[in-house]
């Protein structure tokens, strides 16, 4: 194989956001194959990413059987996390589960107003407290609607910003705290919401949120021609965590479960 197919691989996939770390271990690796055609190639790496995207998946049903199951949803401002608590909330209603939202980002009005606004569309009640309260105290009422009312699922919200991201973290290990004196084993699952187009900064972004609370699944969001969500690959290749879902657009329906091959042919078209 002449080295301009690979170079041509190489730009393809750093300007999809893969990363060069991730990139060089994939090209290096398949090189050690033997072969003839252009076509070869693109599918064996085609094989060695599915792979890398599919081997930290969540192995059977992502959401255990418990009740209330406890949702935490992280992630920076901008990324779209208020929008995905709604599709995730649309998702669990449609299966007929009682959905109870906590708005623990009390940071930003707005935030609270959104959820607000997005709990009455999807039929899902919302607990809140005023601007500026205790973060904790709005998950732990949150928790404790969900248990009298026998809701199956609570979402939590969460600031995406503060003054600094010391005092981000503390705050959210604060809230992970409280929810676990209500219950030992919650939150049943620790969400980050990524936007596709931060690129790079997507794997920085996922390496402090594991490292201060532990991240089970991550939801790419703003996926389109223009943000392959390459990052993703860089993800699970480094930090072992699996992609849940992928936000295709705005309305209700559009959160889906992510399919490695799917995305991967994609990322190489």
């Amino acid at each position: 194989m002449g080295e301009e197919v690979w170079e041509e691989l190489e730009e393809l996939f750093i300007a999809a956001d893969v990363g060069v770390e991730t990139t060089t271990r994939l090209i290096e690796k398949v090189k050690r194959g033997r072969f003839s055609e252009s076509q070869e190639v693109r599918r064996a790496l085609q094989d060695e990413m599915v792979e890398i995207l599919t081997v930290n998946s969540p192995s059977g049903d992502s959401h255990p059987e418990v009740s209330p199951q406890v949702i935490l949803v992280v992630g920076v401002n901008g990324s779209g996390k208020t929008t995905t608590i709604a599709k995730l909330a649309y998702n669990f209603t449609l299966e007929d589960k009682k959905v109870i939202l906590a708005a623990a980002d009390t940071f930003r009005a707005a935030a609270i107003d959104q959820l607000k606004l997005w709990g009455e569309r999807v039929g899902a009640k919302v607990i809140a407290h005023q601007s500026g309260a205790d973060p904790g105290s709005v998950a732990f009422d949150a928790l404790q609607a969900a248990r009298k009312r026998g809701a199956d699922v609570v979402i939590i919200d969460t600031a995406g910003r503060l003054h600094t991201k010391f005092n981000l973290m503390e705050e959210l290990k604060k809230i992970n705290r409280v929810i676990q004196k209500v219950d030992p084993t919650a939150p049943h699952d620790v969400l980050l919401v990524l936007d596709a187009t931060t690129g790079q900064n997507g794997l920085m972004q996922a390496r402090y949120f594991t490292e201060a609370i532990g991240v089970s699944g991550i939801v790419l969001t703003k996926l389109d021609s223009t943000a392959k969500g390459g990052i993703v690959l860089a993800i699970c290749d480094q930090l072992k965590i699996p992609i849940q879902f992928i936000g295709t657009g705005e309305t209700l329906d559009d959160l889906v479960p992510f399919d490695p091959e799917t995305f991967i042919e994609a990322l190489m078209s």
